[in-house]
């Protein structure tokens, strides 16, 4: 395995970053850059940034790259960052969906730990090829389902896992957004454009931008595995390809039953995530927007506001927290744990050690494959006029 040539005892550096996509005019790769420096686990020295050799050079050039590690595709970044002895320890994948799997099966052939960008691939075939890769290669695979990395979604988790909660009967997750709700695509803006395209983004519009997230928040917490959906998905706007809004319910493992609706045209919303679980001893309430907050209702009991690192914190709570009580922390900070726990784990690897059991929580391989059966369950059920389908 190249990467353990790399190491020599004690890693007393930050480790060396590559990123694939995520230059000039795109939005999710500066996310990913300001979420590895927040923590100062990470020095950014190589990547290939653009499909299109002249922008990924001025990318390059732009984020303090040396020229010669600016590469113009990631076969080439791949097998030349795999080859030197200072080669990149990991790379970020932060293209659109359909350039997730063979990017990540090149770096961890090449022996090189790999951190993608959600969701995992465009299709299930592929995120299948992907997950085989991640087995063959024993590299970490690090999942960016961010919303998993707030204090608060931590606290959440072990409540439930404590019986706190008592037993689910009921998961309520939601992600309305509004900013697709004109053709913003017909206007040439970049991220309306490839999301909004099934070339690129596969099956799922709403249901794989940010559905997923809304899957993946609802197994997090509450524990359980939904193993089939009634789905409606719709494409409000003329002229769309794939859909705008996705509605289904859940039925999970053990009986609890849940209810998931993904938005892009909500027009008022802008990233309005919200999770509710419901069980027979109390109740669970958050808000992304919110995101330092819990309501924890007990039955029969007042309402009571859990606070980000006030008293109460729980030990998940605390890892991922990094300022004191009242000074708020959110959307980047989150990202930054993902960041932060997957060092842990891959500095571990390269020291020949076991990682923090509390850095073990960043979504891998597993949880990407979930999301792209989801995918394609929900498409399954809508177009069979919202039956139930297996997940």
């Amino acid at each position: 395995m190249a990467i353990e040539g790399k190491s020599e005892g004690t890693v007393s550096r930050r480790l060396r970053l590559g990123m694939v996509g995520g230059g000039q005019g795109a939005f999710i790769g500066a996310v990913h850059r300001l979420a590895a420096r927040m923590d100062d686990r990470y020095e950014l020295v190589a990547g290939a940034l653009s499909a299109d050799p002249a922008r990924a050079r001025a990318s390059a050039a732009e984020l303090h790259i040396a020229p010669d590690r600016a590469y113009a595709t990631f076969e080439e970044m791949a097998a030349a960052e795999g080859a030197r002895p200072d080669g990149i320890d990991v790379v970020s994948i932060v293209t659109p969906n359909h350039l997730h799997a063979a990017p990540s099966i090149a770096f961890l052939r090449a022996g090189i730990h790999v951190i993608c960008d959600k969701p995992l691939t465009s299709t299930l075939e592929d995120a299948l090829a992907l997950e085989r890769a991640v087995a063959d290669s024993g590299l970490f695979f690090g999942f960016t389902h961010n919303y998993t990395a707030h204090p608060m979604i931590r606290q959440a988790r072990e409540m439930v896992a404590a019986g706190e909660v008592g037993d689910i009967r009921v998961v309520q997750v939601e992600y309305p957004q509004d900013w697709l709700a004109t053709k913003l695509e017909a206007t040439g803006q970049k991220q309306a454009d490839w999301r909004t395209d099934p070339a690129r983004s596969g099956a799922g519009g709403s249901l794989g931008d940010i559905g997923t997230h809304a899957f993946n928040l609802a197994e997090f917490v509450s524990g359980l595995t939904a193993d089939s959906v009634a789905a409606d998905l719709t494409s409000f706007v003329e002229g769309r390809l794939l859909d705008d809004n996705a509605a289904m319910l859940l039925r999970f493992a053990g009986g609890a039953r849940g209810m998931l609706w993904a938005s892009q045209v909500a027009v008022g919303n802008e990233n309005a995530v919200r999770l509710r679980v419901y069980g027979t001893k109390a109740g669970l309430d958050w808000h992304q927007e919110d995101p330092n907050y819990l309501t924890f209702t007990r039955l029969g009991q007042p309402r009571q506001i859990l606070t980000r690192a006030g008293e109460g914190a729980t030990p998940g709570n605390s890892h991922a927290a990094r300022v004191p009580a009242g000074h708020p922390e959110g959307y980047l900070e989150a990202f930054g744990q993902i960041y932060r726990d997957s060092a842990e784990q891959i500095t571990a690897r390269l020291e020949k050690r076991a990682p923090n059991p509390a850095s073990l929580l960043v979504p891998g391989i597993a949880e990407g494959v979930r999301g792209m059966k989801f995918i394609t369950a929900a498409v399954a059920s809508s177009r069979a006029g919202s039956g139930w389908t297996k997940v």
